[in-house]
């Protein structure tokens, strides 16, 4: 199941990227939090099936 955790893991990591993208494009603040907490579920999903499964 580690290929599922490593999976959320890169995607949470895409997500912030974007985050750090959109902060400098100035997008709108309500995208951003959005985003923001989309990549902190899935960063802190993939932490934690990885902390479960192994």
């Amino acid at each position: 199941m580690t290929g599922l955790s490593t999976l959320l893991i890169v995607v949470g990591l895409f997500l912030a990227g974007g985050i750090y993208s959109f902060v400098k494009q100035q997008m709108p603040k309500s995208l951003i939090v959005l985003l923001s907490i989309g990549a902190a579920m899935c960063l802190v999903a993939g932490v934690l099936r990885l902390e479960v499964w192994n």
